[in-house]
């Protein structure tokens, strides 16, 4: 049964439970019209430059992409609403005062958010500081 979406900004942080998905993750832009065939993405964005892809990092090193960025990808297991405010904004602060670069996407369950691979660690520790 799927969980109540939470709007309460006390019980979001609370209930965080960041969790690092396994792998290397590698952002690309494929040019407009580019055919995506059947990539595994994690997430895309069609923006005016081409569509952005974040895809394990040996999918785009397989497909020659070039990599923007590549991040580890932290879950916020907490079921946020997509209605919510003040949650991206308390780690956005959490993980700049750390001095950690997000990127985040929001899923109608939860919040994803993608760091350098090297600050992975650092990111989990601002993160679950926070939430205590």
């Amino acid at each position: 049964m799927p969980s109540t979406p939470i709007a309460d900004l006390a019980q979001l942080l609370a209930g965080m439970a960041p969790e690092l998905q396994p792998g290397t993750w590698a952002w690309c832009t494929l040019p407009p019209g580019t055919p995506a065939g059947d990539v595994d993405a994690g997430a895309t964005m069609r923006e005016s430059e081409g569509l952005t892809v974040v895809v394990a990092e040996a999918l785009a090193r397989d497909r020659g992409w070039p990599m923007a960025f590549r991040s580890a990808w932290i879950t916020l297991r907490v079921h946020s609403d997509l209605a919510a405010v003040g949650l991206t904004a308390a780690f956005a602060r959490a993980l700049a005062d750390a001095g950690i670069a997000c990127n985040v996407v929001a899923g109608v369950h939860h919040d994803h958010l993608f760091v350098p691979v090297d600050r992975a660690g650092d990111a989990l520790a601002a993160l679950r500081a926070l939430q205590a």
